[in-house]
């Protein structure tokens, strides 16, 4: 049975950086593309950065130059590392491969406040 477990999120300042985590149990990581996305009451689920299994990357226009997706294949993990955070990245992360569409983890929570 596939779980997703997001970590890392938490209360920042602008400006502010976070590294979120997402474990993967089982399947195998590096068999798959991966992504993170982000979700407000308001909205949808949005893809925010992709990371191919050849570790290919690619970001949404709202967070390019500020996030970095990165994978540790050994730890079955993806890492978002998240730059100069702004109050409109307040959001809950998930993690899944869009391929897949794994039952969905809890989500980390985000705010971005001064």
């Amino acid at each position: 049975q596939v779980q997703l477990v997001e970590s890392g999120g938490g209360l920042v300042q602008p400006g502010g950086s976070l590294r979120l985590s997402c474990a993967l149990s089982g399947d195998i990581l590096s068999n798959w593309n991966m992504g993170w996305y982000r979700q407000t009451p308001e909205k949808q689920r949005d893809l925010v950065a992709t990371v191919t299994t050849a570790r290919t990357t690619n970001y949404a226009d709202s967070v390019k130059g500020r996030f970095t997706i990165s994978r540790d294949n050994a730890k079955n993990t993806i890492y978002l590392q998240m730059n100069n955070l702004k109050p409109e990245d307040t959001a809950v992360y998930y993690c899944n491969a869009p391929s897949r569409n794994w039952p969905w983890g809890q989500g980390t929570q985000v705010t971005v406040s001064s």
